[in-house]
């Protein structure tokens, strides 16, 4: 019953816009009354999504089990591709809802809150695991906004595609640079940050031969 209302409500979506259809108009066509539908969907923007809260639930779970045998970075990225899994299970549903959703500015904010809550959940689990190092809560809080920004890029890109491809390759692309940027603990990105800056104090005028020389001597390659 839930599948059929879903079908029933995007048909409708699709023929009639998003604003001129209503619960009663869905639940006629599906053939059911007004309280299966609240059964199911608590509003009419919940039955554009209804996937999510699994999905969430999912995401919860998978991260509730990562312990320290995983990188944390590593881990929330593997936890974000769990969302991308749901969109490529029915790529022409996915694509239907992102056309929607760009055209109803209400789903959109509806859309933007359910983002929120997969953010939260990959920083509560960074929290957890970044506990203890110096500016642990900043770091889970950027982690988890680089992550979602870095898979809200690839799935835009696949579904403005049309679902077309595959939409893997693309978010693996993506979420590379998160873990290039916040992957390992923060002492070995420290030592392997900026190369060590050599200041050369020259008279004015000296020829800029001499500085070269100068530099290449301090450098040891003189």
């Amino acid at each position: 019953m839930r599948d059929a209302l879903v079908a029933a409500a995007f048909q409708l979506f699709l023929e009639r816009g998003y604003e001129q259809t209503t619960v009663d108009d869905i639940v006629a066509l599906a053939g059911v009354g007004r309280r299966s539908f609240f059964r199911y969907f608590p509003s009419k923007e919940d039955v554009v999504f209804p996937d999510h809260e699994r999905c969430l639930a999912d995401m919860t779970a998978f991260l509730s089990v990562g312990g320290d045998e995983h990188e944390p970075v590593q881990r929330v990225c593997d936890a974000a591709r769990l969302v991308l899994r749901m969109y490529a299970e029915n790529p022409t549903f996915s694509v239907q809802r992102y056309r929607l959703t760009k055209q109803v500015p209400g789903l959109r904010g509806y859309e933007l809150s359910v983002v929120w809550r997969y953010e939260r959940a990959l920083a509560e689990y960074l929290r957890g695991r970044f506990a203890g190092e110096a500016d642990g809560t900043l770091r889970a809080d950027v982690v988890a906004a680089a992550v979602v920004a870095a898979h809200n890029n690839a799935l835009r890109s696949w579904l403005r595609s049309d679902g077309e491809g595959d939409a893997g390759a693309p978010m693996d692309h993506a979420l590379g640079y998160v873990r290039a940027a916040f992957g390992g603990p923060p002492a070995a990105r420290a030592a392997e940050g900026p190369e060590d800056v050599v200041v050369v104090v020259s008279r004015r005028g000296t020829p800029l031969w001499r500085v070269v020389q100068e530099i290449e001597t301090t450098l040891g390659r003189g």
